[in-house]
C-alpha cells in the first residue's frame, strides 16, 4: 500500500462476555438464602413436624411408607434421608449442618460437593415437610440450588477457583428466571379478573399473608397509582423475560427491571424468602464488565486474575451440556403447561423438583380474614367470659400492634393461618391439635407465638374467632394499624378432657403425648 494512504483500521471481534464475579454474586447470595432456610428449619421444625409436633413427620414417613409398600419406594418418590428415621435429634442435625454449610458458602467456599450437600439436606425437609413446606419458593430453591451444583468446580472451593464458570449454566439460570416470570405473568391474565380490570392492588397490599409497615402506606395510595402498578406489573412479567436471553445491554436492561421489581416486592411486603431466592437467576443476566463497576475493586482484581489462569475443563464443559439437555427434556412438561388455557402454579413434574413451573396470586381476596386463638380461666364460658387472646408473631390480632418486618424469615404457622381462615376447621386438622397444645401451655408449640396469656397455669378452654381485619387510615387518633370485625367462631369452645377433642386426636393418631 503507498505510504500515502492511511492504512484503514480492522474490525475487532468484541471479547464475550465473563461471568467470574456473576458466579460469585450468585453462590453468595444463594448461600444467604439457604442459611435463612435452614434457620427456619432450626427454629420450627420440631414444633411444626417433629416427633410430637401439629403434623409429627414420623406418622408421615409411616403412612407413606405404607401407602408404597415399603420406605425404599416411599424413598424413591420423596427423596429424604429422614427414611432413615425422622427423630427430632435427626431433623436438627440436619438443620444445623444446612446452617453451618450455607454459612461457609455465604462466606466464600463453595464447591459442587458442598452445593450438592445442600441441595440433599433441603430435598429432605421438603418432602417430609407436609403442608408447612408446601409452598411453590420451596421447589425453586430446589431448582435453583441444583443448578448452582454444576457452577463449581468438584473440590476447589475458593471463592475465585481456576476452573472458569460454565457459560450453559448462566444460560440454564435464564431459563429459569424467564419461566419463574412469566409463569406468574400468565397465571394473573388468565386468572382473578382484578388483574385484568387493574384494580388487584386496591387489595393485595392489605389481603396479603404478611403484611410489613410499607404495607399500610402502598395500600392508601391513590387508585391511579395502584393501576399503573398492576400495568407495571404485567410489563415487567410478560414483556421483560424476553429480554434475558438478548445480548449486552439488552440483557443487563431486562436484569434491571427484574432485580427492582423483586426489591419493591421486599419492600412492600413479608413474602418469606421468595423475592431473595428470585433475585439468584436475575444475576445471571449481569457479566463481570457491569458488576466490576459495581462491587469492591479487589474482587475484580481477583475475578481478573483468576480469569488470566483459567484452567478450562472439557470434563466441566461436557456435564454443563449435559445439564442443558436434561432440564431441555425436563421443560417439556412445564413449558406446556404454560401455554395451557388451564395453566396451574407452582407444580413438579418429576420427583427431583427439577424443572418447575411457577406462578404467585392468580387470585387475590378482597377482604382480610384472620383467625384469633383465645382462652379463658373460667369453669364453664358464658357470655360475660373475657377472653384473652394469642398473639401471632406475623398475622395481626392487636389491632395497635405495628406489623413486623420478617422476610426473607418466613413464619410457617402464620402462613398456614392465612390459608385457613380462608377455609373450615376440616380442611386443616392440625388445628384441632394446635387447641391442644394450647390446653396444656406445650412449650415447643408456643413457640411459634409471640406471647402466652397464660403464663403461670394453661386455660381451661380455647376457642377461634374469625374476624375481617382492615388496615387503619394513618394518623388515625387511636394510633391503631388495624381495625376489625368480628364474623363467627371458626372452632367452638375446647376443654382438654372434651370427648370430641379426644377422639379427633385418636383419628389422626394425636395421642395425648403428641
Amino acid at each position: 500500500m503507498s505510504p500515502d494512504v492511511p492504512e484503514i483500521p480492522q474490525a475487532t471481534a468484541k471479547p464475550a462476555p465473563t461471568y467470574w464475579l456473576t458466579r460469585f454474586v450468585i453462590l453468595r447470595w444463594l448461600g444467604f438464602v439457604y442459611l435463612v432456610a435452614f434457620l427456619v428449619a432450626v427454629n420450627q421444625i420440631v414444633p411444626l413436624i417433629g416427633e410430637h409436633g401439629l403434623t409429627p413427620a414420623p406418622l408421615f414417613t409411616e403412612r407413606v411408607a405404607a401407602h408404597f409398600g415399603s420406605k425404599w419406594s416411599a424413598f424413591l418418590q420423596l427423596p429424604s434421608v429422614f427414611w432413615a428415621g425422622a427423630s427430632d435429634a435427626s431433623m436438627l442435625a440436619v438443620s444445623w449442618l444446612g446452617v453451618a454449610l450455607s454459612l461457609a458458602v455465604l462466606l466464600g467456599y463453595a464447591n459442587a460437593i458442598i452445593m450438592f450437600v445442600l441441595w440433599a439436606l433441603y430435598m429432605s425437609l421438603v418432602n417430609i415437610g407436609q403442608d408447612w413446606y408446601g409452598y411453590g419458593w420451596e421447589m425453586q430453591l430446589l431448582e435453583t440450588g441444583f443448578l448452582a451444583i454444576f457452577l463449581c468446580p468438584l473440590f476447589d472451593g475458593r471463592p475465585f477457583p481456576r476452573r472458569p464458570p460454565p457459560a450453559a449454566v448462566f444460560w440454564l439460570f435464564r431459563w429459569l428466571i424467564f419461566r419463574i416470570m412469566l409463569g406468574a405473568g400468565l397465571i394473573k391474565l388468565r386468572g382473578d379478573s382484578c388483574w385484568r380490570d387493574l384494580t388487584c392492588l386496591y387489595y393485595y397490599y392489605e389481603t396479603q399473608p404478611i403484611p410489613n409497615p410499607f404495607s399500610r402506606l402502598c395500600h392508601f395510595q391513590p387508585h391511579w397509582f395502584q393501576k399503573f402498578g398492576v400495568l407495571w406489573n404485567f410489563f415487567v412479567e410478560l414483556v421483560v423475560p424476553w429480554f434475558v436471553f438478548a445480548p449486552g445491554g439488552w440483557r443487563r436492561a431486562a436484569g434491571f427491571f427484574l432485580f427492582t421489581f423483586q426489591l419493591f416486592l421486599i419492600f412492600s411486603g413479608n413474602l418469606s424468602f421468595l423475592n431473595w431466592l428470585t433475585i439468584v437467576p436475575i444475576l445471571a443476566c449481569f457479566d463481570d464488565v457491569l458488576l466490576a463497576r459495581l462491587l469492591p475493586k479487589s474482587w475484580g482484581e481477583r475475578a481478573r486474575r483468576a480469569a488470566a489462569e483459567a484452567q478450562p475443563s472439557r470434563a466441566q464443559n461436557r456435564i454443563a451440556i449435559g445439564l442443558a439437555v436434561l432440564v431441555g427434556f425436563l421443560s417439556i412438561l412445564p413449558v406446556a403447561n404454560l401455554i395451557s388455557s388451564s395453566q396451574v402454579m407452582n407444580t413438579s413434574f418429576n420427583r427431583l423438583q427439577l424443572v418447575n413451573t411457577y406462578g404467585a396470586f392468580g387470585s387475590v381476596g378482597r377482604e382480610r380474614l384472620d383467625i384469633v386463638f383465645e382462652g379463658t380461666d373460667d369453669p364453664v364460658p358464658s357470655e360475660s367470659t373475657k377472653w384473652r387472646e394469642y398473639q401471632t408473631k406475623g398475622q395481626p390480632v392487636s389491632l395497635t400492634r405495628r406489623p413486623p418486618f420478617v422476610a426473607p424469615y418466613q413464619l410457617r404457622l402464620d402462613w398456614q393461618l392465612w390459608f385457613a381462615a380462608m377455609s373450615a376447621p376440616e380442611e386443616y386438622p392440625w388445628t384441632l391439635h394446635f387447641v391442644w397444645k394450647l390446653l396444656h401451655n406445650d412449650e415447643p408449640a408456643l413457640s411459634l407465638l409471640a406471647s402466652n396469656p397464660f403464663p403461670q397455669k394453661p386455660p381451661r378452654y380455647i376457642r377461634a374467632v374469625l374476624y375481617h381485619y382492615e388496615f387503619a387510615p394513618p394518623g388515625n387518633p387511636e394510633g391503631a394499624w388495624w381495625k376489625r370485625t368480628p364474623l363467627r367462631l371458626w372452632l367452638p369452645a375446647l376443654s382438654a378432657d372434651d370427648p370430641r377433642l379426644h377422639s379427633f386426636l385418636a383419628a389422626y393418631g394425636w395421642t395425648d403425648k403428641s
